[in-house]
C-alpha cells in the first residue's frame, strides 16, 4: 500500500483528519530513510540515533530473517499461523522471550560454514546488521581515530577489515591461522614440487614454517593465542632504555635473519601496553619483515585512541614495510561488553582468508552490541571521547608526578607511551637486612609494594598495576607460561630496575573518575606509610626487648663465673 492510498483509508475509515496523517506519514518515512541512509552511504552516522531510531532499525532488520516468528512466543502458543515453517536442526528458535528481546529476535548468528562474513539465505537482516556495522567501523577508524584507508594501494592499514565475535587473544590465533597455508619459504616450495633433492639439505626433509616471533610483552594473551594456533613462539627479548622498556632489534634481527631464518611465519609486534613498555618500532619491524618476506602482525588492542602516538606509527608502518594484520578490541576502544575485535589490513586477500579460516557460524551478540553503540554514538560522539582523553593526558601525567615527588618517589618518563603511566614504588621496597632506620627489613615484614596494589584494591580502585622487584610469584617475579619461563614477569624486561605503579588514562575516564583516584592514592599512600611507622616501631620494641634480655643473661653469666 503506498503512501497516498494509506492516507486516504485513515482519513475515510477512522475519521482522522489528513493534516495529522500528513505528519504522522512525514515521521514514518524520516524514520525507515535511516537505514536506507546508511545502507546506501555505509558510514557511521555524524550525529547519535535516539534509542528509539535504534530500536525501530533493529527490529526492522529482524524482520527481514526468514523465521523471525520462532523467537516470539512460538513455543508458547496454541496455535501456530506462522509464514515460515522450519523443518531444519537450526531455524532461529529462542525459547525465552526475555533472550529474545535482549538480542532483538536476531537469532541465526553471522556467518556461514565457510566463511563467518558471508550472508545467510535465512539471515537477511542479520547479514546486513553484520556488514554495516563492518563499515561503520571501519568509517570510525578512518574519520575518528586517523587510521589511512582511502586508497587501495596495499598501504592504507583501514582500507580493508572483519569484525569478530572473539576476543583479542582468539581473533590473533585465527590470523595466525590464516597465514599458515599461505606463507611458505622457497625451500618448502621445492620441496613440495619434488625438487629439493638429497644434495640441498643432505637428505632431510625441509623445515616448515612454524615459528612466530613475538617481542615480549607481559601478558598472557598473545603468548598463549600463538600456541593455541600451533606454532612455536620465540620470546625476543626487550632491552631497557631509561625509564622506558623497548624494541630490541638486533635481537629480532638475530632471530629473522640468522636463528630461525627459514621457520618464521609472522612477526608479532604491539602497540598498546602498560607502562614501562612502549610502543613497538612497528615501522622498523615492518622494513625488517618485506625484506625477509615474512608477515606481520600488530596487536593493537587499545590503540585506536592514541591518535599523536600510536595511529601515526601505524599509518608510517603501512608506507615504510610490512603490515598484513592489525588486531584491534571493540570493548578497549569502542566502550562495549568484552567478546568482540576488529581485524583491519591494508589488503582484502588477507582479511578475506581470516574469514574463511572460521570454523562454523557465530554468535553475533558483539557484532550487535558495536553496531548499536556506534549508532548511539555517531562519528561526533566518538570524536569527543577522543578529545576527552587528550584533555585529560596531560593532567593525569602531572598529577601522577606530584603524588610521586610527594612520597619521595618519580614519575616513569616513558613519553612514547600517552595511555600507561607509572610512578617508582622504590621507597615501598623493604630493605635487605633487619639494621635500623626508616626502612624494614625484608624478613619481618609484610608492608610490601605488592601489598599497596591490594591496599589499593580495597579502596575500590581497579586497574593499577603494581609490579615490585622484589617479589616472588608476584610481579617482578619469575612466572612459567606453558614452560616458558619469563623473569621479572610484569615489566617486559629480565631486569626492570625500579618496583612501579601503572595507571591508565584510557577513553572513556571522566575528569570525575580522576580525581577521585588521585584522592584514594594519596590517601592509600598515607595509609601506608601509617601501618609501616607502627610496624617499624614494634620491630624497634621487639629488638630492645631481645637485646635487654640478652644483657640480662650476659650480667647472669657474668655473676656465674665469678661465683664460681
Amino acid at each position: 500500500m503506498d503512501n497516498h492510498k494509506l492516507q486516504e483509508l485513515l482519513t475515510s475509515s477512522l475519521s482522522i483528519p489528513s493534516n495529522h496523517i500528513t505528519l504522522g506519514i512525514t515521521n514514518l518515512l524520516h524514520q525507515s530513510k535511516l537505514l536506507s541512509i546508511l545502507i546506501q552511504h555505509k558510514k557511521i552516522p555524524h550525529e547519535p540515533l535516539t534509542d528509539l531510531q535504534i530500536q525501530s532499525i533493529l527490529l526492522t532488520l529482524s524482520t527481514l530473517d526468514t523465521n523471525r516468528e520462532f523467537t516470539l512466543n512460538h513455543l508458547h502458543s496454541a496455535s501456530n499461523t506462522e509464514r515460515w515453517v522450519g523443518v531444519g536442526e537450526r531455524e532461529g528458535r529462542i525459547y525465552s522471550s526475555l533472550v529474545s528481546s535482549r538480542n532483538f529476535g536476531l537469532g541465526h548468528g553471522m556467518g556461514r560454514s565457510g566463511d563467518i562474513m558471508e550472508p545467510q539465505p535465512k539471515a537477511v537482516g542479520s547479514s546486513i546488521m553484520v556488514q554495516l556495522t563492518k563499515y561503520m567501523v571501519l568509517d570510525c577508524m578512518r574519520r575518528g581515530s586517523g587510521l589511512r584507508g582511502d586508497v587501495d594501494d596495499g598501504k592504507c592499514p583501514a582500507r580493508h577489515g572483519i569484525v569478530l565475535p572473539l576476543c583479542t587473544g582468539m581473533s590473533m590465533a585465527l590470523v595466525l591461522s590464516s597465514l599458515k597455508r599461505n606463507v611458505y619459504s622457497v625451500k618448502e616450495k621445492e620441496q613440495e614440487e619434488g625438487d629439493y633433492n638429497n644434495k640441498n639439505n643432505g637428505g632431510k626433509k625441509g623445515e616448515r614454517r612454524n615459528v612466530v616471533l613475538w617481542s615480549r610483552i607481559d601478558q598472557k594473551t598473545c603468548y598463549k593465542a600463538v600456541l593455541s594456533a600451533g606454532f612455536e613462539c620465540v620470546v625476543v627479548p626487550t632491552r631497557v632504555d631509561g625509564d622506558m622498556v623497548v624494541t630490541d632489534m638486533e635481537a629480532m634481527r638475530h632471530n629473522l635473519e640468522k636463528k630461525y631464518k627459514d621457520r618464521v611465519l609472522a612477526v608479532i609486534s604491539t602497540t598498546s601496553c602498560f607502562a614501562p613498555r612502549v610502543p613497538d618500532d612497528i615501522d622498523e619491524i615492518g622494513k625488517l619483515c618485506q625484506m625477509e618476506n615474512v608477515a606481520h602482525v600488530i596487536n593493537n588492542a587499545y590503540g585506536l585512541q592514541c591518535q599523536k602516538v600510536i595511529v601515526k606509527l601505524i599509518n608510517r608502518a603501512c608506507v615504510v614495510g610490512r603490515v598484513d594484520a592489525i588486531v584491534c578490541s571493540t570493548d578497549k576502544n569502542f566502550l562495549v561488553p568484552v567478546g568482540g575485535a576488529i581485524v583491519i589490513s591494508p589488503r582484502e586477500a588477507v582479511i578475506q582468508r581470516v574469514g574463511q579460516v572460521y570454523a562454523g557460524r557465530a554468535s553475533s551478540a558483539p557484532i550487535l552490541d558495536l553496531f548499536i553503540t556506534l549508532l548511539s554514538m555517531g562519528l561526533s560522539g566518538y570524536k569527543k571521547l577522543l578529545h576527552q582523553r587528550q584533555e585529560l593526558v596531560k593532567e593525569f601525567d602531572k598529577r601522577m608526578q606530584q603524588v610521586a615527588e610527594k612520597y619521595g618517589e618519580r614519575r616513569l618518563d616513558c613519553p612514547k607511551n600517552t595511555i600507561s603511566f607509572g610512578i617508582t614504588l622504590n621507597r615501598l621496597s623493604p630493605k635487605d637486612d633487619d639494621d635500623d632506620g626508616d626502612m624494614v627489613g625484608k624478613k619481618s615484614t609484610t608492608m610490601t609494594p605488592s601489598l599497596f596494589g591490594s591496599m589499593l584494591f580495597t579502596r575500590c580502585v581497579s586497574g593499577t598495576r603494581v609490579v615490585s622487584k622484589d617479589s616472588g610469584d608476584g610481579g617482578g617475579g619469575t612466572k612459567v607460561i606453558e614452560g616458558q619461563e619469563f623473569r621479572g614477569f610484569g615489566s617486559s624486561t629480565d631486569e626492570y630496575p625500579h618496583s612501579y605503579l601503572t595507571a591508565a588514562c584510557a577513553i572513556g575516564l571522566t575528569r570525575d573518575e580522576m580525581n577521585e583516584f588521585f584522592t584514594r592514592l594519596d590517601r592509600c599512600f598515607k595509609d601506608f606509610w601509617t601501618r609501616r611507622e607502627k610496624e617499624l616501631k614494634k620491630q624497634r620494641k621487639k629488638k630492645q626487648i631481645v637485646a635487654a634480655v640478652e644483657k640480662e643473661e650476659e650480667q647472669e653469666e657474668a655473676k656465674q663465673e665469678e661465683e664460681s
